[in-house]
This record gives C-alpha cells, structure tokens and sequence, in this order.
C-alpha cells in the first residue's frame, strides 16, 4: 500500500486548468498573425499563376526553386517584422527617418503603381475564376470581390478583420488536397527537386525570376512591418522594443515563429502549385499558362471536377487576403511618407488619407479591367517594377536592421544579414534579367 505525504498538498484542478491554459497564450504560436497573413498574400492569384507556368512548362524541374527561396524569404520578411517590433513604427517610417527623402519617395512611388497594377492582376483573375464556378459575369464578380475588400477594411476594425483573414489562410490548404486528387511519382519529386534537369536558356532564366520575383515582392515588406505594429499597439501597456527591453526576448521568439512558419507555408504552397501542374498539365503536353484560372480550367478534364475545384477556391480564398495586403502596404508606406495618421485599427474618419490610399488603390485596380490595359500586362509591368525596387529596398531593409542608432541593442544576427545579402544578390540578378530580356 502506498503512503502519502500528509503535508503534501496537491494544486487544486481548476488551478491547473488556468496554468495551462495560461502558458499555451503565451507560447509563440498562439500569437501567430502577421507572418501567416504575410506568407498567405504571397501567394495571391498572380503568384499562383506563375508557379503554374512553372510547373506546366517545366513539369518537376522547378521544385528546387521553393527551398532555395524559402530561407531568404523568411530572413527578409523577419527582418521587416523586427523592424516594426523593435521601434514601433513601419518601414517607411524608418527610412524617412534614417535616409534622404529621395529615396523614401522612389520607393514608395513605384510600390504604389506596382501594386495597383498587382490589384488589377488579381481581381481580373478572381472574377474570372468566380465566372467559371458561379457562371456569373465575371465583370460583376470582379465589383463583388472588390466591394467585399473595401468595405471589410474600411468599415470592420483590425482585431476583427485580422480573425477573417486568418480564417483565410486555409485556403492554402486547398493546393495539398489537390494532390490527393491525381497521381505523383513521390520518388522522382524529391529527386529533381536536389537534382533537376533543364537547359538554362532565356526561357528558363525568365520562368526563374519569375518566381523569384513573386515570392519576394516590396509589398510584403511594407505590410508585415506595419502589422507588426498593429499588433504592438492592439496589445494594453506593449511599447516599441527599444522601450521596453524586457519584453525583448519572448517577441522576438515569437515573430520567428511567426514569419518562418508564415513562409513556410507559403513556400510549401507554391511547391505543391508546381507539382500538382507539373504531373498534370505538363505531362498532358500544356506548357503555357498565362492565368490561374486558365490553369483551373486546364485541370478539370486532367484531375476532375474536384480538383478543379479545390484549385479556383484556394484562388478566390488567396486573393481575398491578397489584394488587402496590396491595397494595404500602399496606404502604409504612403501614411508613414506623408506623416498621416494611418492603421487599420483607426475609424476611416481618423485616418482618411490612408483609407484613402487604400480605396483608390483597390478601385484603380477594378477600372483597369474596364479599360484597353491587359491585366496579363499589367501583371508583367508589376512584375518589372517589383524587381526594380526590391534590390536597392532589400539593402536599405538590411542597412536598418544593422543599425544600432534604429535598433538599439535588437540588430538582426549575422546569419540573418548574410541570408539577406544572398536574397538581395540573387534578386540584383533576377532584376537585370527582368529588365534586359534576352
């Protein structure tokens, strides 16, 4: 028979209960939020269709293009979050601070028209894809999307809005079902995926920095830098980093958590686009696609009806969180210019010129598809400015994460700044291809 200390005394389980409880809210992963949103908007209906060139065009070749992006992604993007953390203002708040005026205008010049022509892109491809499964207008499902964007950002606060938006990120999900949908030799995918077989010619080098370059996009950097303080200021008594040093240590866990799991997804996401196109469209002989729905169109008589279908919701789901980050980055980087209030969490009364930015972005981007402007070339005019200004706002987001008179005693570690110059280096050259074809 067992004895038992008499003088032991057991906590009570309702104290057990609230302990438990208490440390899983504080573990990283229950604060995830802006590096999921983030990594999810990379892969916006844009991002999709390129991927789907990818693999139609180029079947398994293009797989190894995902773990070589995924690190130097997830150091960008961390250091954009440490940037918002650690001061508590956005990115454009920081170079205007820290560097001449110029700069901060080009920059934010070009990120404007770059993502209203990205917004464009998306909600042409969204109506689209709503047409082939609703047999609505695609006109009329594209006003939809855009009205549903407007009025969530505009009208609903940020603590609210950010639970749809995480709601969202499932749709993902959709891509790896689609999987479970047609046949994939596993063997040969994890073989070209280290040792893929293509001839580096023009069309390749162009299919590369395609995907480069819609995976490490100037807009991401903005928005998660911006949500970062969103998410400092939603919280009572949460001060900059440089403030409050104390409080260091468990957010900076978290937004690594945070982004590398955000981009993790994201990039698994785009490798499982690559693959599901690469083993149906590409082994089926159809090596050019020019939109996501045309890639979900292609699908359906290949992998069936639910296939097809799983892939124009994961489109409609994504581009739903996409063109809010897009619209969103803008009016950010262009508040924090401009010194306006701005943040999604402030009434529309408050902060009329960064509401403002945001519903001129969104409606600019719907009367392009009223227009002579092809959205496939407003895509590819994105697509070149993008690669324009990530190189030299790659190095400006590296020079601010290095600083100690911007971050204090929280500077990025040396392997992140070396993972950084890598991106930057990679995106000079995907850049120079981009603008010099040949």
């Amino acid at each position: 028979m067992k004895h038992f200390n008499s003088g032991e005394v057991k906590p009570p389980r309702e104290s057990l209960t609230r302990t438990f409880w208490a440390r899983l809210k504080e573990h990283p992963l229950a604060r995830v939020g802006p590096g999921l949103i983030t990594g999810v908007a990379d892969d916006d209906p844009s991002g999709i269709a390129t991927y789907s060139q990818a693999g139609a065009q180029f079947g398994l070749n293009m797989l190894w293009t995902m773990p070589l992006c995924f690190p130097l992604m997830a150091a960008i993007q961390s250091m954009c979050a440490r940037i918002g953390r650690v001061t508590g203002k956005g990115l454009a708040a920081n170079i205007k601070t820290s560097f001449p005026p110029i700069v901060l205008r080009g920059v934010v010049l070009l990120l404007l028209i770059a993502n209203v022509l990205n917004i464009a892109a998306d909600v042409a491809a969204m109506g689209e894809v709503a047409e082939l499964v609703t047999r609505v207008d695609r006109h009329l499902m594209t006003v939809f999307f855009v009205s549903t964007t407007l009025l969530l950002q505009i009208f609903v606060p940020y603590h609210s809005y950010v639970k749809f938006l995480k709601w969202l990120t499932l749709s993902l999900l959709a891509y790896a079902a689609v999987l479970f949908t047609v046949h994939v030799p596993w063997r040969e995918v994890a073989l070209r995926t280290v040792w893929p077989k293509f001839t580096l010619n023009s069309e390749a080098a162009a299919v590369i920095v395609g995907v480069f370059g819609t995976t490490i996009s100037p807009y991401l950097f903005f928005w998660q830098a911006s949500e970062e303080v969103e998410d400092m200021q939603r919280h009572n008594g949460a001060k900059a980093l440089t403030r409050d040093a104390g409080a260091a240590k468990s957010e900076l866990r978290r937004i690594r958590w945070d982004t590398w799991s955000g981009m993790f997804y994201s990039d698994i996401t785009a490798f499982f686009i690559i693959l599901a196109t690469g083993v149906t469209l590409h082994v089926a002989g159809i090596t050019d696609i020019q939109t996501a729905a045309q890639a979900a169109t292609a699908l359906r008589p290949l992998a069936g009806d639910f296939a097809f279908m799983l892939f124009a919701l994961g489109i409609l789901g994504v581009g739903m969180i996409g063109v809010p980050v897009l619209a969103g980055s803008a009016a950010y980087a262009l508040a924090e210019a401009m010194g306006w209030k701005e943040g999604l969490e402030r009434k529309a009364t408050d902060a009329r010129g960064f509401y403002g930015v945001i519903a001129v972005s969104v409606l600019a981007g719907l009367v392009i598809q009223y227009s002579p402007i092809n959205p496939m070339k407003a895509l590819f005019w994105s697509a070149v400015i993008n690669g324009v200004v990530a190189v030299p706002l790659m190095v400006v987001i590296i020079l601010l994460v290095s600083k100690k008179s911007v971050m204090g005693a929280f500077t990025a570690s040396r392997s992140l700044v070396v993972l950084g110059w890598i991106a930057t280096a990679i995106m000079g050259v995907a850049a120079v291809r981009m603008v010099i074809p040949g």
